[in-house]
Order: structure tokens, then sequence, then C-alpha cells
């Protein structure tokens, strides 16, 4: 049998599900109704098939350690993990090709790839494994594989496949809606799922042949790259300097739509790619007026609405057919035919330098999280949680001070020349100017509530002296 190794894309902003999903808490972070987010389900679905040797994740180097957390949470068999951490986007194409061109060092060239997007959902994990396994024989061919979704509607958001048995016959873009019901009226179209299945050598032959610029200058970048092996563990880190020269294009154009070697698994798995929330509301329980409710909700006189909360208490009167979702810091409500368009409000907020487009009130950190509970002029406070042996980088800020609570764990605390350990209940004062560092030293999480206070309190107020995390 093969080596098969899944390789998981996880990036893109998600900018149709804000304000959940966040630059830098992506699509692929939200969590669905049983609990496990969208990265996690792409994870267990490489996991569980025959034969999966490890997985792999090409991710943004900011969202690794979350990445890693989420990984940890659901790999019960501790199966090897690799990283591939780009330092910005640059499309699918690099992706994929410094995914390919680890496994090739690592692998060898018979090694199969199982391309995965991060933020997809899959039903029938049963009928994706036998796709698979057909997928994995194709591709001991030679081939490139990809997988066509059966279609039941006249989708205009996805693009097609026009194919004859497991043969390609060429590739469409996103269709107008009379184009799509002619194709679904012919039985020869497939959606196309934007997953893929081939041998690392077989890809990297292809695109020597097509787009040669994007292999050379993204095996440049490689040997300039940083690799970090451990126990179980190996973690690519792709220099910025030189990642910057790789061309910005998809998989899909640069080989797949050029290529004659390429072959299609027909497949009904229960496949979606959540692009909205109107298709979110649409995958879960709804009552016998067509409303999905996650969270706590009232209503009086409400249909075919998708609500979710995730704090407070939402009553809705007299409305149909609206997306209602709350978080902390915002509020989004839409018409769920104009769902699409909410990638209109991150774009404005992006526009406008407004960090709701960016971060959440709860900000996800390599050593754990803080939230901001409430901020004014001249002072800010936070819950600060640290998990279990982390520590914060040794820093110091020019303009603000900062006084620790802690409400539960113990801390080790460095304050200028000076160590202690503060224990719950317990609090210390660090002034402005005062070099400090912050650690867990024990078993469980260290939560404490942060006082700011001072004439600026940006989050870049922050000179790092000594870092575990490779921060600057």
């Amino acid at each position: 049998m093969s080596t098969l190794i899944p390789t998981i894309l996880c990036g893109g902003a998600g900018s149709r599900l804000w304000p959940v999903s966040r630059e830098q808490h992506p699509k692929p972070f939200i969590r669905l109704s049983d609990g496990q987010s969208l990265l996690q389900k792409a994870f267990l679905r490489g996991f569980e098939l025959p034969g999966t040797s490890e997985v792999l994740t090409v991710t943004n180097r900011d969202l690794f350690f979350k990445t890693e957390d989420e990984f940890r949470e659901v790999n019960t068999k501790k199966l090897p993990t690799s990283f591939v951490l780009e330092p910005f986007g640059r499309n699918t194409a690099a992706a994929v090709a410094s995914a390919a061109l680890q496994i090739q060092r690592r692998h060898g060239d018979d090694a199969v790839m199982l391309v995965l997007a991060a933020d997809h959902l899959i039903a029938d994990q049963q009928a994706f494994a036998m796709a698979v396994t057909k997928a994995v024989e194709l591709a001991d061919t030679g081939k490139l594989v990809t997988f066509g979704i059966r279609p039941d509607a006249p989708e205009t958001g996805y693009g097609y496949i026009e194919a004859d048995g497991n043969q390609v016959i060429r590739f469409v873009e996103k269709p107008s809606l009379e184009a799509a019901q002619n194709y679904l009226a012919t039985g020869r179209f497939l959606w196309n799922s934007g997953m893929f299945c081939f041998s690392a050598g077989a890809l990297i032959a292809e695109m020597k042949k097509h787009c040669p610029t994007v292999l050379q200058a993204v095996e440049r970048c490689i040997d300039a790259s940083r690799l970090a092996v451990g126990k179980g563990f190996i973690q690519l880190e792709l220099e910025a300097d030189s990642f910057v020269d790789v061309p910005d294009i998809s998989i899909d154009y640069a080989v797949m739509e050029k290529s004659s070697n390429v072959a299609v698994v027909p497949c009904d798995i229960g496949w979606s790619d959540i692009g909205s929330w109107a298709a979110l509301g649409g995958i879960g329980a709804t009552d016998a007026v067509g409303n999905c409710v996650e969270g706590d909700a009232v209503l009086h006189d409400v249909s075919n609405c998708y609500i979710k909360s995730e704090d407070r208490l939402i009553g809705a009167v007299g409305i149909d057919n609206l997306v209602i979702i709350d978080t902390p810091d915002a509020l989004l409500v839409a018409n769920k035919d104009r769902a699409q368009d909410v990638k209109q409000i991150y774009a404005g907020l992006k526009a406008q330098g407004h960090e709701a487009y960016r971060l959440h009130r709860t900000v996800h950190r390599p050593w754990g999280t803080y939230t901001v509970l409430e901020e004014g002029d001249r002072f800010k406070i936070k819950r600060i949680v640290v998990k279990p042996g982390a520590s914060l980088s040794l820093q110091m800020h020019h303009h603000r001070s900062e006084h620790w609570i802690v409400v539960s764990g113990a801390a080790r605390v460095i304050n200028g020349d000076k160590e202690l350990f503060v224990s719950t209940n317990e609090s210390t004062y660090i002034p402005a100017g005062h070099q400090h560092r912050l650690e867990n030293p024990g078993v469980i999480d260290l939560v404490m509530i942060e006082v700011q206070s001072g004439e600026y309190l940006g989050e870049d107020d922050i000179v790092r002296f000594q870092d575990n995390y490779g921060r600057c």
C-alpha cells in the first residue's frame, strides 16, 4: 500500500462568515454545534483513513500554535503531524508545491498526497474513504486526481468538471444559472470540490511542465528555510524574503487545468464548502417553521432564520429569512438571500483599520489566551489564561503599567531584578519600563486579571528581550 499523507490547507480569511471568522481566527477554526471545529473535522477525515502515516498541514505561521492546540484535542492515536508554515498567503499552488517537495524529500516520489481543504464538511466518511481508495489507485498509476461531487442543484457558486467516467474532459469556471441548469441536465458535469490526490513525484513532474517558475521559486525558498524536527513532529518554516518571489496562483490554474494527465473520482460524500452563514445554517437541525438556533434565544412569530449566539440571550419577533450572528464584540444581521455579501462588511472594516476584522475580544497566543473585558480612557482590563508550562516573553512596556491578580493557579513572575511566586488571590504590580515575565509552572491553567493603565495601551507597546516562540 502506498504511503498516504493527508495534506490539509489551512488558510484564508473566511470573510463571508464574519463576525465569527476573522483574520486571526479564520473559517477553519469555527466550531460547529457538536463542539468540533472545521479544522478538527478535516484532521479526523484524514486521520481515520487506512494507511495514513502522518498528517501534514500547510498554514500561516501566526496560526501554528492555534492549529497545534486544535489537533492535540482530537489526535487520540498520537499520529505524527508535520507542518509547513507560510509567512503570508501565496495561494494554493505555493502551498501544494511546498508540501509536495517536503513529502518527496522525506518519503520519496511514490508517497501519495491527499490534499484537503480545512474548511469543508463531509458528512459521509465511509463514502469518502471509498472515494479516496479509488483516487489512490489512480494516483499510483501516475494520475493527478481530483474529486468531483455529483450535483443536486444548478449551483452557480462552484466550478464544474466535465467528465466521462474517470476521464476529465475540461474544467469550467463558475457558470451563470442558465449554464448551470444545462450542465445538470447533461449528467456529465460535477462540482469541483477542490480536493486532490496524487503522488508527490507526479505532481512535481507536472509542475515542471506547466508552472516551472512556481516550483523553482518554492524550491529556492525551502532551501533557505528552517526545518525543526522533534518526536512525532516536523516543522518547516518558509523564509519570508524568498517566499515573496513565489507567484500567487491557484493549483487549479497552475497545473490541473493545463495537464493532460488528470483523472476525476465522481462521488456522493455529503460535501459542502460552507461558503456563507446561510449554508452553515442549512446543515443544522431546524424547528417546524425552519429556524436553526445555536445558543440562547426566545422567538415569537419567527421563521426560516439562522440564529447563533455565543453568550447573550437573543429575542426575536416577527422576522423571516434572516441570519443573526452574535459575538461578544460584534452583531451581524443579514437577509439569508444576501449572505454572500457579508464579505463587504469584512472588507469595509479592513479598509477602516477596525480591529473587528482581525481579532476577537478573546485573542489566542502561543502561551494561551487573553480576553479584553473592558477598556476606556487610560485603562484596559484583561482576563489572561496561561497554559501549563507556558510563559510569556521577557518584555517591557514604555507607556503602561500593569497590575496582575491571580484568580486560579500560581504564577512565577520576573519583575525587574526580582523573581517571585504569586498564588491565588495574590497580586503584583509591574511599573512602566520594568522588564517582566509571566510563567505558569503548574499543571493547571493559570488564570489572572490584568489591569493596564497609562497614556497608551496599544498591543504594539512591547519590547521583547527573550521569547520561546521566536517573536520579535
